[in-house]
């Protein structure tokens, strides 16, 4: 099975290709441009340097959300064209699995946070037990609550993502549980685990995750919230 991953979700680009249970080429930037100035040089660099026939791909892979409302258009958009143009099926793989998933076998209670503005993080509770479990799926709220939920649970917490630096003062004022926080390899968007993790989906492992395997004309973002423009429309009364 060969899976081509995009994650457009967050501050990352990343492309990835694996065929099983090998990561072929992994591609990941994060620069001042927006993705659709770097994600499908990504992607062409990377077909280009294995010389990878699109063809080949057996199912496409993407980080529907949440994130950036602009990056995961643009994701969506690409793997839903080539899905569409070579009649692949595609895996929506929530981003908050994806990032957990970077730290997979924790024995630890993996909670991914991305800066979500406003005080808010997009997060989502999991652990491993023989695959990635969710113990609270995918939402957007505030990081006082998140504090809140993860002293309640009272185990060892390992955070991961762009909201680590965003917090880390409020971690140390709300945390009465113990908890550490992913290095620098693991703490942001990585398409080989995106891939790995469709996988999983495309194997019929991924019994009570919030993803799904569709085609491309089913292929939709998942924002959890509105945007800001939507926002400001609503409370001007439009």
């Amino acid at each position: 099975m060969k899976i081509c991953a995009i994650d457009s979700s967050g501050l990352t680009a990343a492309v990835a290709v694996t065929e099983d249970d090998i990561t072929i080429a992994e591609y990941s930037i994060q620069t001042g441009l927006t993705h659709s100035q770097t994600l499908l040089p990504l992607l062409d660099e990377v077909r280009n340097r294995i010389g990878l026939d699109l063809n080949s791909i057996d199912a496409y892979a993407v980080a529907a959300g949440p994130g950036s409302f602009t990056g995961l258009r643009i994701g969506i958009a690409t793997v839903k064209g080539l899905g569409l143009a070579l009649e692949r099926p595609v895996v929506a793989v929530p981003t908050l699995e994806a990032l957990a998933y970077n730290l997979y076998g924790s024995g630890d209670v993996v909670c991914p946070i991305m800066d979500a503005r406003r005080s808010q993080v997009y997060t989502g509770i999991y652990e491993f037990d023989q695959g990635l479990k969710v113990i609270m799926g995918q939402t957007a709220e505030a990081f006082e609550d998140l504090c809140g939920q993860l002293n309640d649970i009272g185990r060892r917490v390992m955070f991961t993502g762009d909201g680590i630096p965003v917090f880390s003062g409020q971690m140390r004022e709300l945390l009465t549980c113990p908890y550490t926080t992913a290095p620098a390899h693991m703490s942001r968007q990585r398409a080989a685990s995106l891939a790995a993790l469709a996988g999983a989906y495309l194997r019929g492992e991924a019994d009570g995750l919030e993803g799904c395997v569709t085609t491309a004309d089913g292929l939709t973002p998942v924002y959890l919230r509105q945007s800001q423009a939507e926002r400001v429309r609503q409370e001007a009364g439009d």
